[in-house]
């Protein structure tokens, strides 16, 4: 053998070496795509973002990969069928590359070739064997986050597998099944629900842990449509109205942060925050007069089909504490806050003012009375002996909303069948009105409401 030959056999020999290494990769990924779930992507997220270990390059370096394999998860089955065709093919190349080596020492083709043929075959039994193990439990998503890059390039380099209709992740069929990625999430959330109940007949927990685990388990049954504040009951201000108009919107809300509207809610121009108009204003009275659009944030939009726990994982990444919830067609369907997010965790967040709402109607002078917004129509109507003919409503809020037209704040009042309704107390972390004053509109009192109720409005 002359020193060309061994110098090609020697290449081969890498290049042999290097294909059976991709193939393994390959395996290991075509196996992990199917395995990794959105679940355990958010966990290993949140756990980055709190691993003091890392630096703050590191993290935002494990992010991006977490992101990355999150995109490829979205169409799992392209991203195995990707990982498929170049296990194969790398199991080809490496007979190929065997072929060569041979073909220096021998001159009998039929050797050749047989030599290539066996050395694939063993090569791809040898990588579907070692695959369970690459993929054991816990490694699937280590093994993604690794090796991330080179699955991107290979789902890039095979477009097919996405058009060929291969990619069906987040799909259904005629019949309305569930499609393969789907059915994954199932089963993976039975499993920890499964194991969540094993831990507490075993451990004999409080009842109380027992429940926020079980809660934390099925974050990924829940949507944001189920959790957030309907567009129906959202404080919106008018991106024409002015710096010290939107403070004192700010102020009878009892919110931090305020959509910014257009011509209607879904004309959403973005967020206003109560600290960003005290900035402006606070050393400056005269910004009063600007407009409250120029202080307007962009929002965190969300669809109202995302599981709650991509939603809170997103909010903590982005430090977002509110976002605006967009269905289908590209309207505003509300919106959500991450306290709603931690609800479905340790239940609802109930203050020391939440027990208004469950107080009765109280009489407070003359034909005055105070209601828990709560309070049945049909009880304001016994007290002042009138028939309120309202289908539609079923509560004192209820009421003094539609003839609002929105949602009421403290201190907004209107008149109907000769009463005057007046938001009086707001409550709860939504900061909902949460009584309501009743008197004859004819009263002293109530026409000092409606005055204060118009000097507010200017």
């Amino acid at each position: 053998m002359d020193a060309q030959q061994a110098l090609l056999v020697v290449v081969f020999a890498v290049l042999t070496l290097v294909f059976v290494w991709l193939s393994l990769i390959f395996a290991g990924q075509e196996a992990a795509v199917t395995r990794v779930t959105r679940t355990s992507l958010n966990n290993q997220s949140l756990e980055t973002q709190t691993d003091e270990g890392l630096t703050r390059f590191e993290q935002a370096k494990r992010l991006r990969k977490i992101a990355a394999v999150q995109t490829l998860v979205a169409d799992r089955n392209a991203a195995a069928s990707s990982a498929s065709f170049f296990r194969i093919g790398t199991n080809v190349l490496s007979g190929v590359s065997l072929v060569m080596i041979v073909a220096q020492f021998s001159a009998q083709w039929w050797l050749d070739g047989l030599v290539g043929l066996v050395g694939a075959i063993v090569i791809g039994v040898f990588s579907v064997l070692l695959r369970p193990r690459m993929t054991g439990t816990g490694k699937p998503l280590d093994l993604m986050v690794r090796h991330v890059r080179l699955m991107r390039l290979a789902v890039a380099l095979t477009p097919f597998a996405r058009v060929s209709g291969l990619g069906r992740a987040f799909r259904e069929d005629g019949d309305g099944n569930l499609s393969d990625d789907e059915e994954i999430e199932k089963i993976r959330t039975e499993q920890g629900k499964a194991m969540v109940d094993r831990i507490v007949e075993a451990t004999d927990l409080d009842p109380d842990v027992a429940e926020m685990l079980h809660n934390v388990v099925g974050l990924s049954d829940t949507l944001t449509r189920e959790i957030m504040v309907p567009r129906t009951d959202m404080v919106c201000v008018s991106k024409n109205e002015t710096l010290g108009a939107a403070i004192r919107m700010f102020s009878r809300s009892g919110f931090s942060r305020i959509p910014v509207t257009g011509e209607d809610v879904d004309d959403l121009i973005g967020m206003a925050y109560l600290k960003d108009a005290v900035q402006a204003t606070a050393f400056n009275p005269q910004a009063k007069s600007r407009r409250v659009q120029t202080i307007a944030r962009d929002p965190l939009l969300v669809p109202e089909s995302k599981p709650v726990d991509d939603l809170f994982h997103q909010m903590q990444r982005e430090r977002q504490h509110i976002a605006m919830v967009v269905d289908e067609y590209g309207g505003i369907a509300g919106l959500v806050t991450i306290e709603d997010a931690i609800e479905q965790i340790v239940g609802e967040l109930a203050d020391e003012h939440d027990k208004t709402q469950h107080r009765d109607p109280e009489k407070i002078s003359g034909d005055a009375w105070k209601m828990p917004a709560r309070t049945p129509i049909s009880d304001l109507e016994d007290i002042f002996e009138i028939d309120i003919d309202e289908d539609d409503v079923d509560t004192v809020y209820g009421l003094l909303t539609k003839l609002l037209g929105r949602v009421p704040v403290v201190g907004q009042s209107a008149v109907t069948h000769g009463l005057r309704l007046t938001a009086v107390d707001s409550a709860g972390r939504r900061k909902k009105v949460s009584m309501i004053v009743v008197e004859p509109a004819s009263s002293p009192l109530a026409a000092g409401r409606g005055k204060e109720d118009l000097k507010r409005r200017e």
